[in-house]
């Protein structure tokens, strides 16, 4: 195939899957679409209220962001539309921007979902998915159980029939406390019955539109037994109809604070779509491409734009629904999205009577998974780094709210990972007892002391930032032998896959000091690269060689040599 139709494959991943399609494949990914429809119908609904926007706009959410997501995307089960997180940074973060305004509030909105659209062009072509790489596991397990506590404390106020407020985690716990004894009995008891429905659904129906068919229970009990004159707050009459296609009202120059705000809604939905994408494409053996994510995911939002929507990312739990329900191909999002259309088009009216109560139930059973308290209790126990790094990225979110949490969680990836590689462990060797081996000495206490030696092995990459930090350890070691207790030091780099000139400048410095004590420094074990920057740096001539074959062994083996010939 000729280069420009494998980049065509690659950009365009329809060609590709609908190349290899086969007919059996139609019926699972149009029951997947039609199961797929039904579970996003409660949801959207959910996820827009929680985002401060009107009902059928989640609805938009899932209808075009799934279209635009299926053209471009590279997973063949991820399911797009909106999401808790980014619901809620949504809501934390517009309302200062419309000022009390419904329909700016909405324009905001609609814009977000443009801009992270182009940011996410911007990522393509910056190939910046190895950026994001940088944002650690540890950090996304303290983010997300600050962001489901947070939409917790979100939703309760629904749930038990009272106002709620604040605009921080601790501020909304304290008037919820404060407003207790006016909860509503009747509203807690349709929230209630409507979680253990959802619940024990799950765990009796895995894969199943369980809450559709909790949401349509609800419906008919709330006509039914009226209970809206009991003071059970319903969502009210839904537009009917589909979205009208339109560029977006405002432009980043008219609202402050946009930009931001669509970065953190790109780095959610990046992460949250890329790791939900690539456990599905690990489980059917096909590759993902997360470079060609950030086309997918900026078509989805695209989409969502023009439709009036807000910004919609890929979820492993709708995703999950997708894949159970027979998902072969991203054709399942089509069929998602023309089952929807239908709704829109004929069905909103039943919608009316739906409690929020059972709207908030919804949201709460789906942030479920967001708190792995397990992986919290497994940092405690084996990295406690890693645990302080989850967190700090926890008390951000509940603090700051989503935007600024997560921006302060990647903040904190990236000073963990520089806190870590600017201390890497030195290694001193001492020899493996009867062998030609060696290792280290801190770990081995068992092994050989090298006499009049000093062997270290930097076990990282010698970089400006950590250079430092390996001289010392090395200074401190000769100064413990004494002025006349060393005669070598060696330096093994077996362990430094990369070496930039701050490294090879601690190096010299190193041999300056060492030499003017009557002390050889010798190198040994570079990798390729590194013995070219060595040399072109001029530490060669000052080591007497960097030679591919020398070995620690070998020096010391010659040190023996030597010495019994001149007896």
């Amino acid at each position: 195939m000729s280069g420009p139709s494998n980049h065509g494959v690659r950009w365009f991943p329809p060609i590709r899957w609908l190349a290899g399609y086969r007919v059996g494949w139609l019926r699972g990914d149009l029951t997947a679409g039609v199961t797929l429809a039904a579970y996003a119908i409660p949801v959207s609904l959910a996820y827009a209220g929680l985002a401060g926007l009107p009902p059928q706009v989640g609805v938009y959410g899932y209808l075009l962001g799934g279209l635009g997501y299926a053209l471009l995307g590279s997973s063949r089960q991820l399911a797009i539309g909106p999401t808790s997180a980014i619901s809620l940074m949504i809501a934390g973060t517009i309302g200062a921007m419309a000022k009390g305004d419904a329909q700016r509030y909405l324009e905001i909105a609609s814009l977000t979902a443009f801009t992270v659209a182009g940011l996410c062009l911007i990522a393509w072509i910056l190939r910046l998915s190895v950026l994001v790489k940088l944002i650690s596991d540890s950090v996304l397990v303290g983010f997300k159980i600050g962001a489901g506590l947070t939409i917790a404390m979100t939703q309760l106020p629904s749930l038990l029939g009272v106002s709620g407020g604040g605009h921080h985690f601790f501020e909304r716990l304290w008037l919820l406390a404060t407003q207790l004894g006016q909860t509503n009995p009747v509203v807690v008891a349709v929230g209630a019955a409507a979680i253990l429905l959802l619940l024990t659904g799950a765990r009796l129906l895995p894969g199943k539109p369980v809450a559709l068919g909790v949401v349509a229970l609800a419906i008919i009990a709330a006509s039914v037994l009226g209970l809206a004159a009991f003071g059970v707050p319903t969502t009210g009459p839904i537009p009917p109809g589909l979205p009208s296609i339109e560029g977006p009202a405002l432009g980043l120059r008219d609202v402050e604070g946009v930009l931001p705000l669509a970065g953190g809604c790109l780095l959610l939905a990046y992460i949250e779509s890329v790791s939900a994408a690539r456990t599905f494409a690990a489980k059917h053996g096909y590759p993902l491409d997360p470079r060609q994510e950030f086309l997918g995911i900026g078509a989805a939002n695209l989409a969502a734009g023009l439709g009036h929507g807000y910004p919609v990312a890929g979820g492993l739990s709708q995703s999950a629904v997708n894949d159970q329900a027979g998902a072969r191909t991203p054709l399942a999002l089509v069929f998602a999205s023309i089952a929807l259309a239908g709704c829109l088009l004929y069905l909103t009216g039943l919608l009316e009577n739906l409690p929020k109560a059972v709207l908030a139930a919804v949201v709460l059973t789906a942030i479920l998974g967001l708190f792995d308290l397990a992986a919290l209790s497994h940092m405690w126990r084996v990295s406690r780094l890693d645990f302080y790094a989850a967190a700090i990225a926890l008390i951000a979110v509940l603090l700051l709210g989503i935007l600024y949490g997560i921006l302060l969680a990647a903040l904190a990836s990236v000073v963990l990972l520089l806190f870590r590689a600017s201390s890497p462990h030195v290694a001193f060797l001492g020899r493996v007892p009867g062998t030609s081996h060696y290792s280290d000495l801190a770990r081995h206490p068992e092994n050989e002391a090298l006499p009049g030696v000093v062997a270290f092995r930097p076990e990282s990459s010698l970089m400006y930032f950590n250079a430092d930090h390996v001289l010392e350890a090395v200074r401190g070691r000769v100064r413990e032998a004494g002025p006349d207790g060393v005669r070598l030091v060696v330096c093994d780099l077996s362990a430094s896959p990369y070496v930039d000139l701050a490294g090879s400048r601690m190096l010299r410095e190193l041999q300056g000091e060492v030499s003017a004590r009557g002390i050889a420094l010798r190198i040994v074990g570079a990798h390729g690269v590194v013995r070219d920057l060595l040399r072109a740096d001029g530490l060669a001539e000052k080591t007497e060689g960097i030679d591919r074959f020398a070995t620690l062994d070998g020096l010391l083996s010659y040190g023996r040599t030597t010495e019994t010939s001149s007896l």
